[in-house]
């Protein structure tokens, strides 16, 4: 019997391609970084052929000390919502317009005009955004109408690497349902949609569960990433989907949180959750038969990460001295801080933002600085501000299903701190399990043994994950939180004017 699966994870900084035993354990893991071009205020683009060069080189790290025989399966998960042209032999014909990306607002008006904004919500479980794969679509048909012309399929990121290894153009529905041309409630390509887009149907993949083996390594894919060639290739998921099943988030009612580049709250359910203001949404989950009410907002971890690289300076020298990550040092001068940073507000918009503003022009702020503030002060604000706003999507959910805990993972959730914040201001407690950043791609390590029969299902993820820290709300700092809460919300909607503004300068 063969005895590994191979993930990849395609996420925003990077590819972590990840090796586990068919009997859970984690045996090897490497990251390959690459870089985002942001430019124009909010676009943000990738090429697609770095995450092919990603896959290569961690693929061939990966099974340097391994037989390649013995892989039974690899799978993807990948950051979702982008758009990927691609011409008949495969080959990307621009660079991928992710979905941190916000150009496409003019196709999103034309979009909600023509269908009905209640009924796209209800038909896709989504918004009309910009932030989605069909209106990208429609924004390189406007404004580059040789690309789409070319243009046999558009792909998601994860599908193109699988169109690499087998040479097949396909999705799984997980991803499908995050590019707002999906019909949630049939679980197919919606055929208003495309026509109201006024893109040609063909030019979209065929739909997978994320089970299905797609096909085999082609002999040409082998050469370049070592792999045998036949090994099965199984389809995989967004990475919210792989996410949720990483988290253990696989039985209806289960709540879990990533903390990442974007961050999000998300929960496994077997009907879609319409919220009444629409501030969340709706994916395919990635067990088949399931769903996954969602609110994902765009700079969660970013948002530490830009406070880091901007005002951190100090500790990012003294950590690299001492051999420690400089966020281990910023958390310390955070918890030095008291519960609400001195007064000091953060608003997490530095890419406008998504669930739950639904706001591409909304920018980030620090409200109640004064001659009194400090770094540790900014730090923890940061922290808090990023939660704050997650915790508008969780009351959003709390209106439709009680949430009794919550496991979070990503890199943010590293950080006791941080974890003691979300406890507090969401009065629940906090699951830290035992793998925070491989829960991605351990989800679509998941699917490719269910795939290739390695697994009888997603149950399996009991065996590969573990709670190694549980924290549990203090009520003095819930009580400090609640009382910020409305102000906070207050400093959101009291500076919509000042975004639009801004955004016409």
């Amino acid at each position: 019997m063969k005895k590994y699966l191979l993930a990849h994870d395609l996420g925003t900084s990077g590819n972590k391609a990840t090796l586990y035993t068919t009997e859970g354990q984690l045996v090897k893991s490497m990251v390959y970084e690459y870089t985002t071009h942001y430019f124009n205020n909010n676009w943000a683009e990738q090429d697609p052929n770095v995450w092919w060069k990603a896959v290569i080189e961690t693929t061939k790290e990966i099974l340097s000390d391994i037989e390649p025989k013995d892989i039974a399966a690899v799978a993807f998960s990948g950051q979702m919502q982008g758009c990927v042209c691609v011409d008949s032999e495969g080959n990307a014909l621009r660079p991928a317009i992710i979905w941190a990306d916000q150009r496409a607002q003019k196709e999103t008006l034309e979009l909600t005009a023509q269908i009905g904004l209640e009924k796209f919500y209800k038909m896709t479980g989504h918004r009309p955004s910009p932030a989605y794969s069909i209106e990208k679509l429609m924004w390189i048909k406007n404004n580059e109408p040789d690309i789409y012309k070319k243009t046999y399929k558009m792909l998601l990121c994860k599908d193109y690497m699988l169109l690499k290894l087998t040479g097949k153009y396909a999705t799984d529905y997980s991803d499908a349902s995050g590019t707002n041309a999906f019909d949630l409630n049939t679980m197919t390509w919606s055929d208003e949609i495309i026509k109201a887009a006024g893109i040609a149907r063909d030019k979209l993949p065929i739909l997978l569960p994320s089970t299905e083996v797609l096909g085999g390594v082609t002999n040409q894919a082998a050469k370049e990433t070592g792999l045998c060639a036949g090994t099965p290739i199984v389809m995989g998921g967004g990475d919210g989907a792989c996410a949720a099943v990483g988290a253990a988030c696989i039985n209806v009612g289960d709540t879990y949180s990533c903390v990442g580049s974007s961050a999000w709250i998300a929960l496994t359910m077997d009907k879609p959750i319409y919220d009444e203001d629409m501030k969340t949404f709706n994916f395919a989950h990635l067990i088949p038969g399931l769903v996954m009410p969602c609110g994902t907002m765009q700079t969660g971890g970013a948002s530490y990460s830009w406070i880091k690289k901007e005002l951190a300076l100090f500790e990012t020298m003294e950590a690299k001295r001492l051999g420690i990550s400089a966020y281990d040092l910023m958390n310390e001068k955070a918890k030095s801080a008291p519960v609400g940073s001195n007064g000091l507000l953060y608003l997490p918009y530095l890419l406008g933002e998504r669930s739950p503003r639904w706001n591409v022009n909304a920018k980030g702020a620090f409200i109640g600085l004064k001659m009194e503030s400090k770094r540790e002060d900014i730090f923890r604000s940061v922290l808090e501000g990023v939660t704050f706003n997650l915790n508008v999507i969780l009351k959003s959910f709390k209106n439709h299903i009680s949430v009794q805990e919550m496991v979070v993972i990503g890199g943010g959730a590293k950080g006791e701190l941080w974890r003691q914040i979300m406890a507090d201001m969401y009065g629940i407690p906090i699951l830290k399990p035992n793998y925070l950043e491989e829960a991605t791609s351990m989800g679509a390590a998941i699917a490719a043994g269910v795939g290739v029969g390695a697994f009888k299902s997603f149950d399996v993820i009991h065996d590969f994950l573990k709670i190694e820290d549980k924290v549990y709300p203090i009520n003095a700092n819930k009580e400090v939180y609640d009382r910020m809460y409305p102000i906070f919300e207050a400093c959101y909607h009291s500076l919509t004017n000042v975004y639009d503004q801004l955004a016409k300068l």
